[in-house]
């Protein structure tokens, strides 16, 4: 492959993790959030100052990273989860856009310029760029894929599904929707956190434009187009989201409106995504995709 190739290889594996983090929220607990760009400029932001301006390594700073994303995914969540449909999405919204403007107006987050002098990641002595970036990747969007995976199989996961369902139900038979709920964003955030610090080393600059609503709206675009609530959605989503516009590069200025085309014609005609329960491979392929626990 080109390096071109594998640069763009590279994007859709991190926006994969991404979309799996919000996956949790969304697929799982059934919470409503449009600005989980937040969570992940949080996460390239951490990572660039704990390398830049604290001097720690990558591999030292990522472990903070995850629990700096996940600490403030746990304070942004917990007012959040008082609200429900409509006033949910609008305050994940107003999230977003105030984690950038904070990105965007404080100079120790290098305001408008930005956040520069990112370091590559280093493991046994050999920067890793690349196929061998790319492999990195692979590897945590495996580990993101696995916890997902084990989260939906635990008493929690089962909670967050009983509470998506019927909330009111689940809440009557002993179910905390405040403490599953919660459990949900904090892990779908430090997914994103996750998915943050290998943005930014891979781009080794960043700014808070990089961070903004519409990519929050690519993110669950991903999730509603592979299928809210499966295993390999995300993935199948952030794939199809990321070939297509370098397939159709003429109309890369329209991406935000094609995103949202896309979320309005699978809500319209394939609710449950390529994967989901009804859709179209699934009826063609009755024992594959479909939802994580099912």
């Amino acid at each position: 492959m080109s390096d071109y190739s594998i640069t763009i290889l590279n994007f859709i594996a991190i926006q994969a993790i991404v979309a799996c983090g919000l996956n949790v929220i969304v697929g799982y607990a059934g919470q409503i959030s449009l600005g989980h760009a937040a969570f992940f400029g949080i996460g390239a932001y951490s990572s660039a100052l704990l390398t830049t301006k604290a001097g720690l390594t990558f591999w030292a700073a990522l472990p903070l990273v995850v629990l700096i994303t996940a600490a403030i995914g746990l304070v942004l969540g917990m007012p959040s989860l008082r609200l429900r449909e409509d006033f949910l999405a609008v305050t994940t919204i107003g999230i977003n856009f105030i984690v950038e403007s904070v990105f965007l107006y404080v100079p120790f987050f290098g305001g408008a310029l930005g956040l520069g002098g990112i370091p590559s990641i280093v493991l046994f002595g050999t920067r890793l760029r690349g196929v061998n970036f790319l492999y990195l990747c692979l590897f945590f969007l495996a580990l993101v894929l696995l916890i997902s995976r084990r989260f939906t199989k635990s008493w929690a996961g089962l909670a967050c599904f009983a509470l998506r369902e019927e909330e009111t139900a689940a809440s009557s038979m002993g179910v905390s929707p405040v403490r599953f709920k919660l459990m949900a964003f904090v892990i779908g955030t430090a997914m994103a956190g996750l998915g943050g610090a290998l943005y930014a080393h891979q781009m080794r600059f960043i700014s808070a434009t990089d961070f903004g609503f519409p990519l929050s709206v690519m993110m669950m675009s991903m999730v509603v187009l592979g299928g809210i609530g499966t295993l390999w959605g995300p993935v199948l989503g952030a794939l199809i989201l990321g070939v297509l516009p370098e397939i159709f590069r003429p109309l890369v200025d329209y991406r935000m409106l094609l995103n949202a085309a896309i979320l309005l014609l699978m809500i319209r005609f394939q609710p449950g995504g390529l994967l989901g329960e009804g859709s179209l491979l699934r009826r063609i392929f009755p024992k594959r995709g479909g939802t994580v626990h099912g």
